[in-house]
């Protein structure tokens, strides 16, 4: 983040020679305040960084469904016909976040045509962001050309989403960014709880619970950047109201497990906490996450 050196003006003095010192030692403590913030910032934006990289991506929200047996709704996801509703850079920037949710779940359901649309959706947010570079008519070659190779359209996908995010803290925008990161976030629980819901699979709801550190994350990098855009506050209100929620979901200590896909070569190490969602915490927790959801798409 970048801040400008503002001129100091000090007030006119009777005597020129206190003036002349006023005016020098005014000018060392402004740039020794510019200083101090230039230092707070990159702090700030380091510290967000780190838990930009704790917060689950859509892409492996929705691994996770799948790995827990979730089956493949359409109906469930937001729209294609609402992108055109969104006009504010709030409202395209979170649901650019929501979008890539909905495109990640339709890629690794196999769903070729209507990854295409949802495609579509995200070129037309991020353009209207002015990031359009990380959406733009390459990366949708890119995809099309790896519709059948699951693990590259994937990978493709990410890679977008973490350009459009090095663009935005580049370009003094990472309020920007970490509203993106809310609605894919905010999108991907909301997918968990209605097949849950559904089907109410324990392993699916295990994954509900284990959001739980997600969400806490997800309020600190909002935090950091609630100056960046008159929306951020408002949705750290709607975010508290969920924590309060899941808060009140016992957590139960447990030895850390590890498990190896041979194959891929990939260990994924358990964090040993399992989360009790009881039936009514579940829907305390999905009529929550429908409500700011719904708010978010509208």
């Amino acid at each position: 983040m970048k801040i400008k050196k503002i001129p100091f003006f000090g007030f006119i003095a009777i005597s020129s020679v206190f003036v002349a010192c006023s005016s020098s030692s005014n000018d060392s403590a402004s740039e020794d305040v510019i200083d101090s913030a230039v230092a707070e910032a990159k702090v700030r934006d380091v510290n967000a960084q780190n838990v930009f990289y704790s917060i689950p991506s859509p892409i492996e929200t929705t691994s996770l469904l799948k790995a827990a047996g979730a089956k493949y709704d359409s109906k469930i996801l937001n729209p294609i016909e609402n992108v055109s509703n969104y006009s504010t850079v709030a409202s395209k920037a979170l649901n650019l976040g929501v979008y890539g949710s909905d495109l990640s779940f339709t890629s690794i359901y196999d769903q070729t045509q209507e990854s295409m649309l949802y495609l579509r959706c995200t070129n037309k947010l991020a353009s209207g962001l002015g990031i359009s570079g990380a959406f733009d008519e390459t990366t949708s070659s890119r995809i099309e050309a790896n519709m059948q190779n699951r693990d590259s359209l994937l990978a493709i996908i990410s890679d977008s989403y973490l350009n459009a995010d090095a663009y935005l803290k580049e370009n003094g925008q990472p309020g920007v960014s970490s509203l993106i990161v809310a609605g894919g976030w905010i999108e991907g629980l909301y997918i968990a709880t209605q097949i849950a819901k559904k089907t109410k699979n324990t392993g699916i709801i295990a994954r509900i619970g284990e959001q739980k550190s997600s969400l806490d994350n997800l309020i600190s990098l909002l935090e950091a950047y609630k100056t960046y855009n008159e929306s951020i506050p408002t949705l750290l209100i709607e975010l508290n109201d969920l924590k309060k929620v899941f808060d009140a979901i016992p957590v139960t200590a447990t030895e850390t497990t590890a498990s190896t896909n041979k194959e891929k070569g990939e260990t994924v190490i358990g964090n040993g906490n399992t989360f009790n969602l009881t039936p009514e915490q579940l829907k305390q927790v999905s009529d929550k996450s429908s409500e700011i959801r719904n708010k978010i798409i509208k």
